[in-house]
């Protein structure tokens, strides 16, 4: 299924690379220097005076747009989102297959900063505040995520769809991390693998009488 996926997304990856311009504002400098500074240096010796100067601007105006590093990963997370978003409707009949084109949108758009994102998100998980950061904001993405792909990221069910979306991005991301092909072929098959385990679980869930609706045929008067 995955690699039948392969042609189609082909096309689309050529066109997420990210294009930088000299005349970007401040705020996209500030991430981009965060960027390259993170894939040569390693995240957790950047400082945001290092940022700062990278982007050409004062460290003040820095700390007007992000506060914190953490706030700088928010802000490049959120611009992934934004362009992830920007490509229109997601692909596919069902809400796996729909769900399927959407995180590997993210991904495909995340491979042009891959050596940078891959250091930030490992230094993510040896700092405790860093960490506490990231959880609201993988929450957010994977609520848009879901919307996007036509499911309720809200009502009763909406946390446990998040949570488990998060678990399976998760899951992916970490395979991302060790993936070097081109077409992203690794990690296409385990999140695809991911989501048709999902959905199995889903339909045996449905399956138990416990967890069905009653018949008000049945009930007494």
């Amino acid at each position: 299924m995955a690699r039948a996926r392969q042609g189609k997304r082909e096309g689309k990856r050529r066109s997420n690379a990210r294009g930088k311009s000299a005349a970007a504002g401040p705020r996209r400098r500030i991430i981009d220097a965060a960027l390259a500074l993170a894939a040569r240096q390693g995240w957790a010796e950047v400082s945001l005076t290092d940022i700062a100067g990278r982007a050409g601007v004062s460290l003040t105006d820095a700390l007007a747009e992000f506060p914190t590093k953490a706030a700088v990963v928010t802000g490049y997370f959120r611009d992934i989102d934004s362009a992830v978003l920007s490509k229109g409707s997601a692909d596919g009949d069902s809400p796996r297959d729909r769900l399927f084109d959407m995180l590997m949108r993210r991904f495909d758009r995340m491979t042009a900063d891959k050596p940078a994102v891959v250091s930030i998100l490992r230094d993510t998980l040896t700092d405790p505040c860093a960490l506490a950061c990231a959880g609201p904001r993988l929450a957010r993405s994977m609520s848009l995520m879901l919307e996007a792909a036509g499911l309720s990221a809200s009502g009763v069910g909406g946390p446990l769809r998040v949570k488990g979306l998060m678990l399976i991005y998760a899951n992916a991301l970490r395979v991302w991390f060790a993936d070097e092909s081109a077409d992203l072929d690794k990690t296409m098959a385990a999140l695809d693998r991911a989501l048709q385990q999902a959905e199995a679980l889903i339909r045996i869930l449905r399956s138990l009488p416990f967890l069905k609706a009653p018949n008000k045929g049945s009930r007494r008067a």
